[in-house]
């Protein structure tokens, strides 16, 4: 199994990549399935969830995983205070980053990069956002996540800041991760399938197997 590893499109390596302490990041994975970040052949990992973060997933993702690990603190329906402190945890905890959601306010977001010596990254996921406010507030990074729309939004952001680290979701196929490159970004995040996914396939493949076979 552990030469089964899932491989991330080859073409994201014709992205430029971010260097961060050093390491040189093209392909992040988005996930949270520790066997699937044990899986998997990225650059790094980003772990965004739809819940309240909390430290115990953190420190069970940065355990389990063996690359560099973004780290989600949610951002807008948390208190200020305790996003500092989910960002502080993490970067004790060796984080490579955090990433703060596309509601978190410009204040908040000043909070937590004047907490942490580690990048803050904050999600777009429209065109017209206040990215120069997000730069003034701390954001080191800029995490496009706009559906259909990323690559013109990854476009708008390149045009006003040419040197800004951009990270984008790449979509489903080669020609819309190509697009997103196209258009700026440095690095590119993608969805792995789910363990679910890949159980549902090999026992498909069993089987197949085992209905060809003649005991």
């Amino acid at each position: 199994y552990r030469k089964s590893m899932l491989e991330a499109p080859k073409c994201i390596s014709e992205a430029s990549g971010i260097k961060i302490f050093g390491k040189l990041i093209k392909s992040i994975a988005f996930t949270t399935d520790v066997c699937i970040l044990r899986s998997v052949n990225t650059d790094a990992i980003i772990a965004v969830y739809p819940f309240s973060a909390q430290p115990v997933i953190t420190h069970a993702i940065l355990a389990a995983s063996d690359m560099p690990v973004f780290c989600g603190i949610g951002g807008g329906q948390e208190q200020t205070s305790r996003l500092t402190a989910l960002a502080t945890d993490a970067e004790f905890s060796g984080a490579l980053g955090v990433v703060a959601d596309a509601i978190t306010s410009n204040e908040a977001l000043s909070a937590v990069s004047a907490s942490v010596d580690i990048p803050v990254m904050t999600t777009v996921v429209s065109e017209g956002e206040d990215i120069e406010g997000r730069i003034e507030a701390g954001a080191a990074i800029i995490n496009v996540s706009g559906g259909r729309q990323t690559a013109p939004i990854v476009t708008s952001i390149r045009e006003k800041f040419p040197s800004l680290p951009i990270i984008a979701t790449g979509g489903q196929d080669e020609k819309t991760i190509k697009d997103t490159i196209a258009a700026g970004a440095n690095a590119i995040t993608w969805t792995p399938p789910t363990s679910a996914e890949i159980l549902s396939n090999l026992i498909g493949q069993y089987r197949s197997g085992m209905s060809g076979r003649r005991d």
